[in-house]
């Protein structure tokens, strides 16, 4: 018979040996997690690759990328979605903007479509409000430069339209101060204006702008899917019947993680 010594060490040898198989099995668990249905369902979808290469090409075609779109359309065997000149002139008055050369792709986008800037007062405000931006940008770059022809520019072609909108008004204003104060000193709100998101931002605007007026949908389709794809989950999760899908459920793109509502409702 063993001492009550020997049987309390032989317990507690059972115990501490309990523990430690339940630690185990807790870091395998955590180190590969078991798959939740729903991700295991998604997995399982096989999407026919044409439509895939459809969707691809869509992008291309909606973004302007007019080289990659007709090679992809030959490479994929798909019919061009739009003719490639087209694509080639929405391309580069996208470039120009891109590059800070907004007058000459004002004067690409009368060539291709007289009647954009004169139905649209916003578009054409947002053009004329970035040239006066980059007339700015042009002045403060060289010591002592000479800022008349922006305060011209302001006058002449900026002047008239503001009055007719607050908003205008309110940007004219804005963009204005740039002139006054150092550009290493500005208030963040107005820094902006100097960043390549304001180009962005015009391009894109006069991309989908030209894309309405020649009965184009103005977003890639992808862009759409991605949309739907939100409001589903959304919808789902607002039901009062609780519906067995993950807590989290990822687009799969790289820095998913850092994707916000603002950019896939946009």
């Amino acid at each position: 018979m063993s001492s009550p010594f020997v049987r309390e060490f032989e317990e507690q040898l059972r115990y501490t040996k309990d523990l430690l198989d339940r630690r185990m099995t807790s870091s395998t668990s955590t180190a590969t997690p078991m798959k939740h249905d729903f991700t295991r369902q998604v997995e399982e979808v096989q999407v026919p690759k044409d439509d895939i290469n459809a969707l691809i090409l869509d992008y291309l075609t909606m973004a302007g990328y007019s080289n990659a779109a007709k090679k992809f359309s030959k490479e994929a065997r798909l019919k061009p979605q739009q003719d490639h000149a087209s694509i080639v002139a929405r391309q580069q008055i996208q470039r120009s903007i891109h590059q800070g050369n907004v007058q000459t792709a004002i004067e690409a986008l009368n060539d291709l479509d007289p009647e954009i800037l004169d139905t649209d007062e916003s578009l054409h405000f947002a053009l004329l409000r970035l040239q006066l931006v980059e007339l700015i940008r042009t002045c403060h770059a060289a010591p002592g430069g000479d800022i008349q022809p922006a305060l011209d520019f302001a006058t002449e072609q900026l002047g008239p339209r503001a009055p007719t909108n607050e908003k205008f008004m309110r940007d004219l204003e804005e963009t204005m101060s740039l002139l006054v104060f150092k550009h290493d000193t500005l208030d963040p709100s107005i820094a902006v204006l100097l960043k390549p998101d304001l180009r962005r931002d015009v391009a894109d605007k006069v991309n989908k702008a030209i894309l309405d007026r020649q009965v184009w949908r103005r977003d890639a389709a992808i862009r759409d899917l991605v949309q739907m794809r939100a409001w589903s989950e959304d919808a789902v999760r607002k039901e009062t019947t609780k519906k067995d899908i993950p807590a989290r459920i990822d687009l799969n793109l790289d820095g998913d993680e850092h994707l916000s509502e603002d950019v896939v409702m946009t």
